[in-house]
């Protein structure tokens, strides 16, 4: 059923090709994937879902709310839209919504598959969303502001639009239900604890991936201590036993951790009182500064990107920046390690782990003593393995496909 426009908003005017729509067979499932400034979507064919990872169409809606917001899908060179198809986050995906039903051609959908950041200490599956399940994620907001909202944006749209479409959850959290009560604890009353205020985890969607990946491609190794470095504009570490997560660096919510693109990571808390007291800034002024004016960007004065430092780091600011998310990663990677008792592969994926070699190599580099050496060919050429064959920690690269897995998992719910 094609999808309708809702409300105001106006339909965004994007050329499309007619002979580039999806030939006519069975229904299909739409994942999104809603970020704070970019969209992700990608449709799968449920029948063909268990059997390859290729979307039969995909695309992203970047730099949401510019001045020149950018459209680029598979088929279609990427290209500027118009500034007001894409000046909010409702409007880029109304965006995608026309998009999408341009390239339906004829096929239904059967379900919408959501990235959702957090499902709090209640949601450990994806779930079909109704008004209970809506209301749940409603009140997980403050625990991730600057994720929860996007994507509840997209839930309440897609209600709207195709109320008898299955509109499918999945979370970010989910995958670390599996880590040790221990591990899940913070260091304060127990009355905090019965408040929900435990240490969660994020990117599980990714690591969801990546563990079966390496699970396909290297067997038993895979299930030895493995750790995963996620590592895009948000970052976070995963520590793996039989591809499980038993401990990671994001905790209660998306700042823990690694420093990151714009938000600053592990923060000593009496920090926060000095800038409230000396500051007096208010709580949305300092979640401002902590989420989007801190990290690389913060301390750099200059791009939360480590290509643009890279290119720049004769200039101090550049490389002080640059050298201190690397012992981030390094410092918290040797923390994992104690939590595993050792590690035996070390895993990088996402837009940095992926394709930033100069960032693989200073992090490798500092990770010599545990026996580590890195191929420095097959890193530059970002080769599926990076380690030499006489490393005693096997490194490779893995490309993460979120949307693959909540695809995936939204077929599994709606065929039971």
């Amino acid at each position: 059923m094609p999808l309708q426009p809702q409300g105001s908003l106006a339909t965004p005017h994007v050329e499309m090709n007619p002979l580039m729509a999806i030939k006519p067979a069975g229904p299909l499932i739409l994942a999104l994937n809603c970020g704070s400034s970019s969209i992700k979507f990608a449709l799968f064919d449920p029948s063909r879902i268990a059997h390859g990872r290729k979307p039969e169409w995909s695309g992203s809606v970047e730099d949401v709310g510019s001045d020149a917001p950018l459209f680029k899908a598979d088929g279609v060179q990427a290209h500027t839209v118009h500034a007001g198809d894409a000046d909010s986050h409702p409007a880029a995906l109304e965006l995608v919504r026309k998009c999408v039903d341009e390239r339906l051609g004829g096929r239904t959908l059967v379900a919408v598959a959501h990235r959702v950041v957090h499902g709090g200490s209640k949601y450990s599956q994806p779930v079909r969303v109704d008004a209970a399940v809506f209301a749940d994620l409603v009140s997980y907001i403050p625990l991730a502001p600057l994720h929860q909202p996007f994507a509840l944006d997209a839930i309440k749209l897609f209600l709207a639009a195709l109320p008898e479409v299955a509109q499918i959850a999945c979370f970010d959290t989910a995958f670390h239900h599996t880590l040790p009560e221990v591990e899940r604890m913070l260091p304060l009353s127990r009355e905090a604890w019965q408040q929900g205020i435990r240490r969660y985890g994020f990117h599980g969607l990714s690591y969801q991936f990546v563990a079966q990946a390496i699970d396909e491609h290297y067997g038993d190794r895979a299930r030895q201590r493995v750790i995963v470095a996620h590592l895009g504009s948000g970052a976070s570490l995963c520590a793996m036993r039989d591809l499980q997560s038993v401990a990671t660096t994001m905790g209660f919510s998306a700042l823990d951790g690694l420093m990151m693109g714009t938000r600053c990571g592990a923060l000593d808390p009496g920090v926060l009182f000095y800038m409230l007291e000396t500051g007096k800034l208010s709580p949305d002024r300092l979640a401002q500064v902590l989420y989007h004016e801190s990290g690389l960007l913060g301390l750099s004065g200059i791009s939360s990107d480590p290509r643009a430092l890279l290119a720049r780091e004769n200039e101090e600011p550049a490389r002080q920046a640059l050298t201190l998310y690397v012992r981030s990663i390094v410092r918290e990677i040797c923390a994992l390690t104690g939590a595993l008792g050792g590690f035996d592969m070390l895993v990088f994926t996402a837009g940095i782990g992926e394709h930033n070699a100069v960032v693989r190599e200073r992090v490798c580099a500092k990770l010599g003593f545990f026996g580590l050496t890195l191929d420095a060919d097959a890193n530059v050429s970002n080769k599926p393995v990076i380690s030499r064959t006489d490393s005693k920690v096997f490194v490779a690269i893995e490309p993460t496909n979120e949307e693959w897995v909540a695809a995936s998992s939204a077929a599994t719910l709606i065929s039971n």
